[in-house]
């Protein structure tokens, strides 16, 4: 296993972006076009969508890149999951608006994405964590290779998760 990043992810909007091989941002509608998931946008070739509880603020945030798919932790209050190509080897990660801007390799090949969030809710509910406060919601996104496959709901209990889900469905 290779952590991509591990700790506090700045953001806005409740938005945080997975981009590779220099591709723009996510286009928020576009992102999620024709899925069946609200929480992890990958309907555009090379980049991911991540939704969030918390408004404005930092979310605990751990990426892993595996080499087989993981089992599923029953930790994770929601859990879905999309498939995702890179367009290069070059790899950012960023909340909207905020940072850190995270940079890395990942190797350009086919993955299936796990994004898992607990405190949804609570996120959503206090809705702005600044500076040294705690963060209140926390979010696992693991890349493994995998032939590219429909997305899925793994597991949904929040309802700020059945919000984007159904919202996504509209």
């Amino acid at each position: 296993m290779t952590t991509i990043f591990d700790g506090r992810m700045g953001l806005t909007f409740g938005q945080i972006y997975l981009m590779t091989g220099g591709v723009d941002w996510p286009d928020f509608d576009d992102a999620r076009r024709g899925q069946v998931n609200g929480l992890c946008g990958a309907a555009q070739p090379g980049r991911l969508l991540l939704m969030t509880g918390l408004h404005s603020g930092a979310v605990g945030l751990r990426v892993e890149r595996l080499d087989a798919e993981p089992a599923l932790d029953d930790q994770w209050e929601e859990v879905v999951e999309v498939s995702l190509v890179p367009a290069g080897s070059a790899l950012t990660l960023h909340g909207l608006d905020s940072g850190p801007f995270v940079k890395a390799e990942l190797p350009v090949v086919s993955y299936r994405a796990r994004y898992c969030a607990a405190g949804m809710d609570k996120g959503k509910e206090v809705d702005v964590v600044l500076g040294d406060e705690p963060v209140v919601d926390h979010y696992l996104l693991q890349l493994w290779p995998a032939e590219p496959a429909p997305d899925v709901i793994r597991k949904q209990t929040s309802a700020t998760a059945a919000y984007w889900h159904q919202e996504q469905r509209g």
